[in-house]
């Protein structure tokens, strides 16, 4: 593995488990595609460093499990203050 790309992986799981970021959050600060953080997250980091894979890996199913709250709050915010 380049070293780039290891550097990458460390910086972007200390992120997320510093925020309790989502993989889309993360993937917005650091420029690069929801798909490769996913990617580093997921393949990548448990050749790296196993804890640490762990520790992601708990934030990303806690986000996982409360995604569809994220998602009906957010259509609630759309559809505030209309209809009156």
């Amino acid at each position: 593995m380049q070293e780039y790309i290891r550097r990458r992986v460390l910086e972007i799981s200390a992120y997320i488990i510093e925020n309790s970021a989502t993989v889309r959050q993360a993937a917005s600060v650091y420029g690069v595609s929801k798909s490769t953080v996913h990617k580093d997250m997921t393949e990548r980091l448990p050749r790296i460093n196993q804890q640490l894979a762990r520790s992601v890996r708990l934030v990303l199913d806690l986000n996982k499990a409360e995604r569809h709250l994220r998602g009906g709050e957010a259509t609630r915010k759309k559809y505030r203050g209309r209809g009156s």
